[in-house]
């Protein structure tokens, strides 16, 4: 079942206020206890993890900068 406009745009506040900070900080947590590898994996790994949290929730923020589509109905 699809999610309606607005039930997406509710969730996408949530993954953003809530769920965002919490990844980055279990992210850099992880990273601390593995030690300090050398400058241009820490780089590698750091781009790979900011592009693979939004991967999960692609459906949710598709379409959410535009109008409501429902609301001229």
């Amino acid at each position: 079942m699809a999610l309606s406009y607005k039930a997406r745009r509710r969730w996408s506040l949530v993954i953003l206020v809530i769920g965002l900070p919490l990844y980055i900080v279990v992210a850099v947590t992880i990273m601390g206890m593995l030690g300090r590898p050398p400058i241009w994996l820490e780089l590698l790994i750091y781009v790979a993890l900011g592009i693979v949290w939004a991967l999960p929730f692609k459906f949710v923020f598709k379409g959410i900068g535009q109008a409501d589509p429902d609301e001229g109905r």
